[in-house]
Order: C-alpha cells, then structure tokens, then sequence
C-alpha cells in the first residue's frame, strides 16, 4: 500500500526555521518525483518544491527560493523540506505528493500525504 506521511511542523516564530519530512512506503522514492505544497487558510494551494525522481533534480518557488532545501534520504525513503527565515506569510498546511515536477497537474487520485501544519507566529 502506497502510503506518504508528512511530520515535523508546528509553531514557530518569525525568522526561524523548521523541517518538514515526507516518509514514504509502498514504493522506492527514486522512483517517483516528490513535491511538496502549501496551503494557507482561505488561498488556493501552492507549489512550494520538487524533487525529480532518478536525477534528484531541485525546484523551488520564488516564494521559498533562497530559504528553502529540499533533499531525499534514498535509504530512509524519506524526503525533506527545510524552510529557513520563516514569515507569517508561511504559515499553511504543507503537503507532499509522489508527482511529477514541473507542468503537471496533480490530481486527489495521486498519492498524498495528510499534511502537516506549520504557524510562524511569535
């Protein structure tokens, strides 16, 4: 049973830091790509970062670029997302999905997590 769960979030201040994990099972993560969103209360869900499957590639978000690492533990089967500098503006629901990077759209029948929630507020 192909299973994502998310972990790590939680309240944090402003300018700190927090890392997401995405423990995958039911599969081997170097096959599928992983993205993570975000999605704030009241917003549309938003594309946050992307790791391709065989090549590890990156892709951030204008909104994280600079701040943020994502990163895979092929042995743990587990992918991260570490977000430095953290703004109010950050504050959402973040979820990661076994999808593809770049144009395509992700659907409910795609394998996702639960989500995990982080608040940036002092």
């Amino acid at each position: 049973q192909v299973k994502l769960v998310e972990s790590g979030g939680g309240l944090v201040q402003p300018g700190g830091s927090v890392r997401l994990s995405c423990a995958a099972s039911g599969f081997t993560l170097g096959t599928y790509a992983i993205r993570w969103f975000r999605q704030a209360p009241g917003k549309e869900r938003e594309e946050v970062s992307c790791i391709s499957s065989n090549e590890g590639i990156t892709y951030y978000a204008d909104s994280v670029k600079g701040r943020s690492t994502i990163s895979r533990d092929i042995a743990k089967n587990a992918v991260y997302l570490s977000l430095n500098s953290l703004k109010p503006e950050d504050t959402a629901i973040y979820f990661c999905a076994a999808v593809p990077c770049g144009a395509y759209t992700p659907l409910p029948s795609d394998f996702w997590g639960q989500g995990t929630r982080v608040t940036v507020s002092s």
